[in-house]
C-alpha cells in the first residue's frame, strides 16, 4: 500500500512538475524506508533527489549509501540491505545480475557523465592541457583501476597515447601520487592541495565550482552509462520503482542535469 501511495503522489509530481514537490504532499499511513545504494559521483543529485520525494511524501525516509560502485556491489553481495543499486559502470550491475541480485530485465541506463581534469584553484604545477599530465614532476591523483572512473581514466590515457605522444601514458602515470577508492576522494585531495591534479567527473567539476579545469575533448573522452535497478531482495520493490521512476522523469533529469550529468536515451520497458 506504501508503494501504491507513493507511485501516486509520483504521478502527481510528474504532472504538476512546474508546481513543485510541495504541491503533491499526501501523508502515508504509516512510516517507509528506502535504502540506496548509489556511486559517490551521485551524491548531489540524489540528495536533492531524495530531499525533493522526502518533501512530497511525508513519513518516507529515504537512506543513501555512497561510495565507489564495486564497493558498493560487495557490501550487497554480502548482505548489506538495499533497495536500489545506481551504479556508475555496468560491469558493476552485470555482476548484481549474474548473482541473481538484480533482474536483468529491470535495469535502467538513467543518465552518463564525461571525465574531465581539476586543478587547485592556485593551480599551483601551471598546467595548461592535458600534454603537461606527463611532466616530470607533476603530482597526479587518480581513482583505483577497479573503481569506474579509475577504468575510464586509463581507457582516456589510451586515447591520449594515439593523440599526444606514444609515451604518454606512462609518463602520467608516473606521477600519480596515490590511487583512491572513489571518485569524491580525488577531488578531496585536489581540494587539499594534495595534488596537482586529478581525473574526476563532469559532474564532480560541477559540484565543486572553486577549482580549476581542463576539458577532455569528446574524441579522447569516455560516455560512462550509468545503470540503476531494484534489487530483488528488496522488501520495498514499489517504492524502489518508484525512485527509478522519478530520476527518469522530466523533473529527475533535470535535476541530475544541473548537477553536470548528461542525458542518455533510455529503453522503454515492456
Amino acid at each position: 500500500m506504501k508503494g501504491f501511495l507513493l507511485l501516486t503522489v509520483l504521478l502527481g509530481t510528474l504532472l504538476l512538475g512546474a508546481c513543485g514537490p510541495s504541491a503533491t504532499v499526501m501523508t502515508a499511513p504509516e512510516p517507509a524506508t528506502l535504502t540506496v545504494f548509489a556511486a559517490a559521483s551521485l551524491t548531489d543529485a540524489f540528495n536533492e533527489i531524495g530531499a525533493n520525494l522526502e518533501a512530497a511524501n511525508p513519513g518516507l525516509e529515504i537512506t543513501f549509501n555512497f561510495g565507489g560502485s564495486q564497493t558498493l556491489r560487495t557490501q550487497i553481495e554480502e548482505g548489506a540491505p538495499a533497495d536500489v543499486f545506481a551504479s556508475a559502470n555496468q560491469k558493476e550491475m552485470d555482476a548484481m545480475v549474474a548473482g541473481s541480485f538484480v533482474n536483468a530485465d529491470h535495469v535502467e541506463k538513467f543518465i552518463s557523465n564525461r571525465l574531465i581534469v581539476i586543478m587547485p584553484a592556485d593551480n599551483p604545477a601551471g598546467l595548461e592541457s592535458l600534454a603537461d599530465l606527463a611532466k616530470p614532476g607533476v603530482k597526479l591523483v587518480l581513482a583505483a583501476q577497479e573503481v569506474p572512473v579509475g577504468n575510464y581514466t586509463l581507457q582516456v590515457f589510451d586515447k591520449l597515447n594515439v593523440s599526444l605522444e606514444a609515451g604518454f601514458k606512462d609518463k602520467a602515470l608516473a606521477n600519480v601520487v596515490s590511487y583512491e577508492n572513489d571518485v569524491r576522494q580525488v577531488v578531496a585531495k585536489v581540494q587539499l592541495g594534495e595534488a596537482d591534479a586529478g581525473v574526476v567527473y563532469g559532474s564532480d567539476a560541477v559540484a565543486v565550482l572553486a577549482l580549476e579545469k581542463i576539458d577532455i575533448p569528446v574524441a579522447e573522452n569516455i560516455v560512462a552509462l550509468y545503470p540503476m535497478a531494484a534489487l530483488e531482495q528488496s522488501a520495498n520493490g514499489e517504492l524502489a520503482q518508484a525512485f527509478i521512476d522519478y530520476a527518469l522523469s522530466d523533473e529527475g533529469q533535470a535535476i541530475l542535469q544541473k548537477w553536470g550529468f548528461l542525458p542518455v536515451e533510455h529503453r522503454a520497458r515492456p
